[in-house]
């Protein structure tokens, strides 16, 4: 018995040691926010990726808003955004979709370009500089290429997770940790999106405050019984906002606005 706990330690640790080699292999610095990143996908992967979930993601919120006027509105203001910023110049191909869905407030990207909104949030918005804001946030999920860093990410733990199971019956709790870790990076996701949000609104000669004006619709759309941070993957609109006004301050000085 003694001989074969010794074994499953030695198997666990080199799952381990290859989930962890495999994990730094995949490290990269993204050329767009000079961060390096563990990456699942290559760009044309995110691309068709995409594509892909394209039609099916349109049909689970009602399929598109049949105003052609209001999504001609949401192409223009998303062009617009990615013409004036290093969105022009990356390799994904950006589509802009306003759904169907009257009663999700959400907007959210796909890999590669495919960036949605639902018209519950859309209908909310009162200008066209909020509605920059949501674009420019999803366009910086895009480029910040966060869905090929979490599901890099999500392998990691997998595979920790697997080895502490064969190695010393840990798998449970490696998960719970992978978890948390997930949460966590998924928040840093939203204030990186942000971050560069604002950078592509200013560039675009939107107003970037009018951002805070976003985060309070989301803020309201939430309730008072909204999810508390520590355990949902967006920060609190309040903490949103802090960060934004500091984007904001080290845009004007970086962009000379």
């Amino acid at each position: 018995m003694r001989g074969s706990w010794k074994i499953r330690i030695i198997i666990g640790l080199l799952i381990a040691g290859y989930t962890y080699w495999q994990y730094n292999s995949s490290k990269e610095v993204n050329k767009y926010t000079g961060r390096e990143q563990a990456m699942a996908l290559e760009p044309q992967e995110e691309i068709a990726m995409g594509l892909q979930s394209r039609n099916q993601m349109a049909q689970q919120h009602g399929g598109l808003y049949p105003d052609e006027s209001a999504q001609q509105t949401v192409d223009r203001v998303g062009k617009r955004l990615v013409d004036s910023s290093m969105a022009a110049g990356s390799e994904y191909v950006y589509e802009f979709h306003l759904l169907a869905d009257d009663q999700t407030i959400n907007a959210f990207a796909l890999p590669g370009g495919q960036i949605f909104i639902t018209y519950a949030l859309f209908s909310q918005l009162e200008t066209e500089d909020q509605l920059a804001g949501v674009l420019g946030h999803e366009i910086g999920h895009v480029l910040g290429r966060h869905s090929s860093e979490r599901i890099a990410d999500a392998g990691l733990w997998e595979g920790l997770a697997q080895a502490g199971s064969v190695g010393a019956d840990m798998g449970g709790m490696i998960a719970n940790m992978g978890q948390n870790k997930l949460l966590t990076n998924g928040r840093d996701d939203e204030l990186e999106s942000d971050d560069l949000g604002i950078r592509f609104m200013m560039k675009a000669g939107y107003d970037p405050y009018q951002m805070m004006q976003v985060m309070e619709i989301l803020k309201a759309s939430a309730g008072p019984n909204r999810v508390p941070e520590h355990k949902s993957t967006h920060p609190d609109p309040d903490n949103r906002m802090e960060k934004i006004e500091a984007s904001i301050q080290k845009y004007k000085t970086e962009l000379g606005l």
